[in-house]
């Protein structure tokens, strides 16, 4: 009986664990090469048409579309470093290259821009780190 309440103890306690930890995004898509989507203008158009609404999704897309919201409210905390990194180099391509799109996008997904505020803070604490 005694080491049934053990096992018992240990299997609530394993199962309390995996629920409430933290989870992340799929890796499934961070092989995707960003720089080739950068570069072609058709494929970068799907993106944003996706996350805008205004065309159809890929599966990766749809992903992105679906994490994206959460994402911008938890400061990427279930990204994965690759995921990150792609986010930052895509933001800044945008700001730069396309600054139309990223203005819908962020009219669409940051309104007040609450999430920029907050992307900012995050960049200039990590560059005093550097």
């Amino acid at each position: 009986m005694k080491s049934f309440c053990v096992v018992l103890v240990f299997s609530i306690c394993f199962l309390l664990a995996t629920t409430f930890a933290e989870e992340k995004y799929t890796t499934k898509y961070d092989n995707i090469d960003i720089d080739t989507v950068i570069n072609s203008e058709r494929l970068l158009n799907g993106y944003v048409n996706c996350l805008l609404d205004h065309g159809a999704c890929t599966p990766d897309a749809a992903e992105l579309k679906k994490n994206l919201p959460d994402a911008l409210e938890h400061d990427c905390s279930a990204c994965s470093a690759k995921q990150k990194e792609v986010a930052n180099k895509v933001s800044q391509y945008l700001i730069d290259h396309r600054r139309e799109d990223w203005s819908l996008l962020e009219a669409k997904y940051d309104p007040t821009g609450a999430y920029r505020q907050q992307y900012l803070q995050t960049q200039n604490k990590e560059r005093a780190i550097d």
